[in-house]
Protein backbone atom coordinates (compact mmCIF):
# COMPACT_ATOMS: atom_id res chain seq x y z
CA UNK A 1 0.00 0.00 0.00
CA UNK A 2 1.62 3.43 -0.79
CA UNK A 3 2.02 5.56 1.86
CA UNK A 4 -1.21 8.15 0.84
CA UNK A 5 -3.62 5.80 0.58
CA UNK A 6 -2.26 3.99 4.00
CA UNK A 7 -2.14 7.19 5.92
CA UNK A 8 -5.97 8.25 4.73
CA UNK A 9 -7.21 4.78 5.67
CA UNK A 10 -6.00 4.59 9.05
CA UNK A 11 -7.58 8.68 9.80
CA UNK A 12 -10.84 7.09 8.76
CA UNK A 13 -10.46 4.25 11.05
CA UNK A 14 -9.34 6.52 13.95
CA UNK A 15 -12.05 9.09 13.21
CA UNK A 16 -14.51 6.49 12.96
CA UNK A 17 -13.18 4.76 16.12
CA UNK A 18 -12.95 8.29 18.41
CA UNK A 19 -16.66 8.35 17.17
CA UNK A 20 -18.06 5.61 19.49
CA UNK A 21 -17.08 7.38 23.03
CA UNK A 22 -19.41 10.51 21.75
CA UNK A 23 -22.36 8.00 21.05
CA UNK A 24 -22.00 6.03 24.15
CA UNK A 25 -22.10 9.23 26.27
CA UNK A 26 -25.69 9.90 24.09
CA UNK A 27 -26.78 6.53 24.92
CA UNK A 28 -25.62 6.40 28.74
CA UNK A 29 -27.22 10.23 28.87
CA UNK A 30 -30.29 8.66 27.51
CA UNK A 31 -30.99 6.11 30.32
CA UNK A 32 -28.87 3.05 28.61
CA UNK A 33 -26.86 1.77 31.41
CA UNK A 34 -22.88 0.32 31.11
CA UNK A 35 -23.57 -3.57 31.46
CA UNK A 36 -26.46 -3.37 29.09
CA UNK A 37 -24.61 -1.30 26.17
CA UNK A 38 -21.68 -3.86 26.62
CA UNK A 39 -24.43 -6.83 26.29
CA UNK A 40 -25.55 -5.07 23.14
CA UNK A 41 -22.22 -4.59 21.17
CA UNK A 42 -21.23 -8.40 22.26
CA UNK A 43 -24.14 -9.52 20.61
CA UNK A 44 -23.49 -7.44 17.73
CA UNK A 45 -19.95 -8.85 17.82
CA UNK A 46 -21.40 -12.14 17.71
CA UNK A 47 -23.87 -11.71 14.91
CA UNK A 48 -22.04 -9.86 12.85
CA UNK A 49 -18.68 -11.50 12.83
CA UNK A 50 -20.30 -14.78 13.37
CA UNK A 51 -21.85 -13.86 9.80
CA UNK A 52 -18.68 -13.11 7.67
CA UNK A 53 -17.29 -15.96 9.39
CA UNK A 54 -19.63 -18.36 8.21
CA UNK A 55 -19.31 -16.58 4.59
CA UNK A 56 -16.16 -17.06 4.95
CA UNK A 57 -16.29 -20.94 5.85
CA UNK A 58 -14.28 -20.03 8.72
CA UNK A 59 -16.76 -20.53 11.79
CA UNK A 60 -17.05 -24.32 11.27
CA UNK A 61 -13.19 -24.53 11.69
CA UNK A 62 -13.11 -22.04 15.05
CA UNK A 63 -10.16 -24.03 16.90
CA UNK A 64 -11.79 -25.68 20.06
CA UNK A 65 -8.30 -27.13 21.90
CA UNK A 66 -8.16 -26.12 25.48
CA UNK A 67 -4.96 -23.31 24.86
CA UNK A 68 -7.86 -21.84 22.05
CA UNK A 69 -10.59 -22.09 24.70
CA UNK A 70 -8.18 -20.33 27.36
CA UNK A 71 -7.44 -17.67 24.99
CA UNK A 72 -11.39 -16.95 24.05
CA UNK A 73 -12.23 -16.81 27.86
CA UNK A 74 -9.14 -14.04 29.13
CA UNK A 75 -9.76 -12.05 25.76
CA UNK A 76 -13.58 -12.41 26.34
CA UNK A 77 -13.02 -10.98 30.15
CA UNK A 78 -10.58 -8.80 29.87
CA UNK A 79 -10.42 -7.84 26.31
CA UNK A 80 -14.48 -7.41 26.15
CA UNK A 81 -16.95 -7.31 29.19
CA UNK A 82 -14.52 -5.56 31.26
CA UNK A 83 -13.07 -2.70 29.96
CA UNK A 84 -16.06 -1.99 27.92
CA UNK A 85 -17.80 -2.17 31.72
CA UNK A 86 -15.15 0.52 33.12
CA UNK A 87 -15.16 2.26 30.12
CA UNK A 88 -19.27 3.10 29.55
CA UNK A 89 -19.52 3.87 33.18
CA UNK A 90 -17.05 6.26 33.46
CA UNK A 91 -18.53 7.56 30.18
CA UNK A 92 -22.14 7.62 32.60
CA UNK A 93 -20.27 10.62 34.67
CA UNK A 94 -17.24 12.02 32.84
CA UNK A 95 -16.85 14.35 29.57
CA UNK A 96 -16.57 11.93 26.67
CA UNK A 97 -13.24 13.58 25.76
CA UNK A 98 -11.87 12.45 29.15
CA UNK A 99 -13.05 8.92 29.00
CA UNK A 100 -11.17 9.04 25.74
CA UNK A 101 -7.98 10.36 26.96
CA UNK A 102 -7.93 8.06 29.56
CA UNK A 103 -8.75 4.80 27.73
CA UNK A 104 -5.76 5.76 25.39
CA UNK A 105 -3.56 4.53 27.81
CA UNK A 106 -3.55 0.81 26.69
CA UNK A 107 -0.12 1.45 25.57
CA UNK A 108 1.51 2.67 28.55
CA UNK A 109 0.04 0.44 31.10
CA UNK A 110 0.99 -2.68 28.80
CA UNK A 111 4.32 -1.74 29.06
CA UNK A 112 4.92 -2.49 32.64
CA UNK A 113 3.16 -5.92 32.55
CA UNK A 114 5.26 -6.97 29.79
CA UNK A 115 8.63 -6.02 31.51
CA UNK A 116 7.14 -8.10 34.36
CA UNK A 117 6.83 -10.95 32.33
CA UNK A 118 9.54 -10.81 30.09
CA UNK A 119 7.73 -9.95 26.81
CA UNK A 120 9.62 -6.77 26.15
CA UNK A 121 13.27 -5.44 27.32
CA UNK A 122 13.95 -2.38 29.70
CA UNK A 123 14.64 1.07 27.81
CA UNK A 124 14.59 4.85 29.66
CA UNK A 125 12.92 5.99 26.76
CA UNK A 126 9.95 3.69 27.15
CA UNK A 127 9.88 4.60 30.89
CA UNK A 128 10.13 8.04 30.31
CA UNK A 129 7.00 7.60 28.35
CA UNK A 130 4.93 5.66 30.78
CA UNK A 131 5.53 8.18 33.13
CA UNK A 132 4.35 10.78 30.91
CA UNK A 133 1.72 9.09 30.84
CA UNK A 134 1.24 8.49 34.55
CA UNK A 135 1.57 12.58 34.76
CA UNK A 136 -1.80 13.19 32.47
CA UNK A 137 -3.42 10.74 34.33
CA UNK A 138 -2.85 12.81 37.84
CA UNK A 139 -3.36 16.49 35.78
CA UNK A 140 -6.78 14.96 34.75
CA UNK A 141 -7.88 13.31 38.30
CA UNK A 142 -5.91 15.36 41.03
CA UNK A 143 -8.34 17.47 43.03
CA UNK A 144 -8.55 20.78 42.94
CA UNK A 145 -6.98 20.61 39.01
CA UNK A 146 -9.80 21.88 37.38
CA UNK A 147 -9.95 19.09 34.74
CA UNK A 148 -13.11 17.62 35.64
CA UNK A 149 -16.47 19.12 35.65
CA UNK A 150 -16.61 18.45 39.70
CA UNK A 151 -13.92 17.18 41.95
CA UNK A 152 -15.53 14.23 43.05
CA UNK A 153 -15.79 12.84 39.19
CA UNK A 154 -12.00 12.15 39.98
CA UNK A 155 -12.73 8.82 41.17
CA UNK A 156 -14.81 7.85 37.60
CA UNK A 157 -10.98 8.72 36.30
CA UNK A 158 -9.51 5.54 38.26
CA UNK A 159 -12.70 4.09 37.28
CA UNK A 160 -12.17 4.90 33.42
CA UNK A 161 -8.85 4.01 33.69
CA UNK A 162 -9.59 0.20 34.29
CA UNK A 163 -10.44 -0.76 31.11
CA UNK A 164 -6.84 0.21 29.72
CA UNK A 165 -5.16 -1.92 32.61
CA UNK A 166 -7.69 -4.69 31.56
CA UNK A 167 -6.68 -4.50 28.03
CA UNK A 168 -3.02 -5.00 28.57
CA UNK A 169 -3.53 -7.73 30.71
CA UNK A 170 -5.35 -9.21 27.82
CA UNK A 171 -2.96 -7.98 25.60
CA UNK A 172 0.34 -9.40 27.67
CA UNK A 173 -1.90 -12.80 27.34
CA UNK A 174 -2.51 -13.04 24.25
CA UNK A 175 0.93 -11.70 23.02
CA UNK A 176 2.17 -15.18 25.09
CA UNK A 177 0.06 -17.54 24.00
CA UNK A 178 1.18 -20.51 22.37
CA UNK A 179 -2.49 -21.13 21.34
CA UNK A 180 -2.64 -22.07 17.16
CA UNK A 181 -4.55 -21.55 14.57
CA UNK A 182 -7.61 -19.01 15.81
CA UNK A 183 -6.85 -15.74 12.95
CA UNK A 184 -8.16 -12.25 14.77
CA UNK A 185 -11.65 -12.39 13.37
CA UNK A 186 -12.24 -15.58 15.13
CA UNK A 187 -10.24 -14.84 18.31
CA UNK A 188 -12.96 -11.95 18.14
CA UNK A 189 -15.75 -14.18 17.60
CA UNK A 190 -14.71 -16.40 20.30
CA UNK A 191 -13.92 -14.14 23.00
CA UNK A 192 -17.54 -12.41 21.98
CA UNK A 193 -19.09 -15.30 22.94
CA UNK A 194 -17.34 -15.35 26.43
CA UNK A 195 -18.06 -12.32 27.11
CA UNK A 196 -21.45 -12.64 26.64
CA UNK A 197 -21.44 -15.56 28.92
CA UNK A 198 -20.43 -13.31 31.55
CA UNK A 199 -22.55 -10.15 30.77
CA UNK A 200 -25.96 -12.25 30.28
CA UNK A 201 -25.89 -13.22 33.85
CA UNK A 202 -24.61 -9.77 34.92
CA UNK A 203 -27.87 -7.37 33.42
CA UNK A 204 -29.91 -10.08 34.29
CA UNK A 205 -29.06 -9.34 38.15
CA UNK A 206 -28.53 -5.73 37.63
CA UNK A 207 -31.97 -5.28 35.68
CA UNK A 208 -29.37 -3.17 33.09
CA UNK A 209 -30.35 -4.82 29.66
CA UNK A 210 -32.73 -1.69 28.61
CA UNK A 211 -35.34 -2.30 25.74
CA UNK A 212 -34.94 -0.16 22.64
CA UNK A 213 -38.90 0.09 22.92
CA UNK A 214 -37.85 1.54 26.27
CA UNK A 215 -35.19 4.40 25.37
CA UNK A 216 -35.60 4.62 21.54
CA UNK A 217 -33.42 7.76 21.31
CA UNK A 218 -30.24 6.52 23.09
CA UNK A 219 -30.47 3.20 21.18
CA UNK A 220 -29.55 4.38 18.07
CA UNK A 221 -26.34 6.14 18.83
CA UNK A 222 -25.65 2.77 21.36
CA UNK A 223 -25.92 0.35 18.07
CA UNK A 224 -24.15 3.41 16.00
CA UNK A 225 -21.51 2.84 17.93
CA UNK A 226 -21.04 -1.26 18.11
CA UNK A 227 -21.35 -0.89 14.13
CA UNK A 228 -18.72 1.90 13.90
CA UNK A 229 -16.28 -0.13 16.34
CA UNK A 230 -17.00 -3.48 14.37
CA UNK A 231 -15.97 -1.71 10.90
CA UNK A 232 -12.96 0.19 12.42
CA UNK A 233 -11.70 -3.18 14.26
CA UNK A 234 -11.87 -4.72 10.29
CA UNK A 235 -10.22 -1.97 8.58
CA UNK A 236 -7.55 -1.79 11.59
CA UNK A 237 -6.88 -5.55 10.75
CA UNK A 238 -6.50 -4.54 7.35
CA UNK A 239 -3.84 -1.79 7.72
CA UNK A 240 -1.97 -4.02 10.34
CA UNK A 241 -1.62 -6.90 7.54
CA UNK A 242 -0.85 -4.50 4.73
CA UNK A 243 1.50 -1.91 6.93
CA UNK A 244 3.03 -3.62 9.49
CA UNK A 245 2.00 -3.37 13.10
CA UNK A 246 4.31 -0.31 14.08
CA UNK A 247 2.60 1.70 11.30
CA UNK A 248 -0.77 0.46 12.85
CA UNK A 249 0.11 1.67 16.23
CA UNK A 250 -0.23 4.97 15.43
CA UNK A 251 -4.02 5.11 15.27
CA UNK A 252 -3.65 5.49 19.03
CA UNK A 253 -3.29 9.33 18.60
CA UNK A 254 -5.86 9.44 15.91
CA UNK A 255 -8.48 7.52 18.11
CA UNK A 256 -7.54 10.08 20.92
CA UNK A 257 -7.77 13.42 19.13
CA UNK A 258 -10.96 12.32 17.14
CA UNK A 259 -12.97 11.14 20.29
CA UNK A 260 -11.97 14.53 21.84
CA UNK A 261 -13.18 16.42 18.84
CA UNK A 262 -15.96 14.72 17.96
CA UNK A 263 -16.88 14.81 21.56
CA UNK A 264 -16.55 18.67 21.24
CA UNK A 265 -18.93 18.85 17.95
CA UNK A 266 -21.32 16.97 18.60
CA UNK A 267 -21.69 17.25 22.86
CA UNK A 268 -20.36 20.80 23.19
CA UNK A 269 -17.77 19.50 25.45
CA UNK A 270 -15.06 22.35 26.15
CA UNK A 271 -11.77 21.56 28.25
CA UNK A 272 -9.65 24.00 30.23
CA UNK A 273 -5.87 24.31 29.14
CA UNK A 274 -5.02 21.56 31.95
CA UNK A 275 -6.45 18.75 29.75
CA UNK A 276 -5.19 19.54 26.58
CA UNK A 277 -1.65 19.54 28.66
CA UNK A 278 -2.61 16.11 29.71
CA UNK A 279 -3.60 15.04 26.38
CA UNK A 280 0.08 16.77 24.87
CA UNK A 281 1.58 14.90 27.85
CA UNK A 282 0.04 11.53 26.94
CA UNK A 283 1.05 11.78 23.33
CA UNK A 284 4.31 12.13 24.50
CA UNK A 285 4.26 8.90 26.18
CA UNK A 286 2.75 7.14 23.56
CA UNK A 287 5.50 8.42 20.96
CA UNK A 288 8.03 7.48 23.68
CA UNK A 289 6.46 3.83 24.77
CA UNK A 290 5.66 2.49 21.13
CA UNK A 291 8.76 1.12 18.89
CA UNK A 292 10.48 3.45 16.80
CA UNK A 293 8.09 4.05 13.71
CA UNK A 294 9.37 3.41 10.21
CA UNK A 295 7.64 4.92 7.95
CA UNK A 296 9.04 4.87 4.59
CA UNK A 297 8.67 2.92 2.53
CA UNK A 298 5.83 0.79 3.70
CA UNK A 299 6.23 -2.76 4.28
CA UNK A 300 4.85 -4.97 1.54
CA UNK A 301 4.50 -7.98 4.15
CA UNK A 302 1.54 -9.34 5.85
CA UNK A 303 2.79 -9.92 9.28
CA UNK A 304 0.83 -12.26 11.83
CA UNK A 305 -1.48 -10.38 13.99
CA UNK A 306 -1.42 -11.60 17.38
CA UNK A 307 -3.10 -8.85 19.25
CA UNK A 308 -6.73 -7.69 18.55
CA UNK A 309 -9.43 -5.17 19.94
CA UNK A 310 -12.89 -4.93 18.92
Amino acid sequence: MNPLPAYATLLVIGATWGLTTPLIKMATGAGHEAPGIALWHVALNLVLMGGFLALTGRLRGLPRDTASLRLYAVFGLFGIALPQWASYSATTHLPAGITSIVVSLVPILALPLALAIGTERFSTRRLTGVLLGAAAIVLIAAPGAGSLPAPELWVWVLVAALAPLFYAVEGAVVSASRAPGADPFQLLWGASLVALIVLVPINLILGSATSPLTRPAGFAPLIAAGVLSMAAFTGYIFVLRRCGAVFGAQVAYLVTGAGVIWAMVLLGERYPPVVWLALALLFAGLFMVQPRPQLLPLPQTRPETRHVRS
